[in-house]
């Protein structure tokens, strides 16, 4: 296991109630004075989650092609690795031996391999 050089990133994924309005927008009865609430048709914050796992898909895709790596393990929360998948294409899937759905965000770089080595001993 080694770790593909540039692959080091950080993105400023705020709370979805910094990302859209204070409140949502209100739209009036068509009969009558009432109003009601309308909720926006996608989440901001599932929507930056989306864009993010389409350009690492995209980031993967690019590596794959320049042969950095050989075999590919995944390990990603349920809900990303679920966006992963829908943006994985083909020639990438084929190197994927693993996809474990774990969030290690917090985990010192070095603790990594521990978490996953009886995967990769495959």
């Amino acid at each position: 296991m080694h770790l593909v050089s540039g692959t080091k990133s950080q993105v400023d994924n705020p709370p979805s109630h910094e990302l859209g309005r204070e409140r949502p927008g209100r739209v009036y009865e068509s009969v009558g004075t009432a109003r009601h609430a309308v909720e926006p048709k996608r989440d901001p914050h599932r929507a930056l989650e989306a864009l993010f796992a389409n350009q690492l898909a995209t980031m993967l895709a690019n590596y794959s092609a320049n042969n950095s790596f050989d075999r590919l393990v995944i390990v990603a929360p349920p809900a990303m690795l679920g966006e992963l998948r829908k943006d994985i294409k083909p020639a990438l899937r084929e190197k994927i031996v693993a996809e474990i759905d774990k969030d290690l965000s917090k985990v010192p770089s070095n603790e990594i391999a521990a978490h996953i080595e009886n995967v990769i001993a495959l």
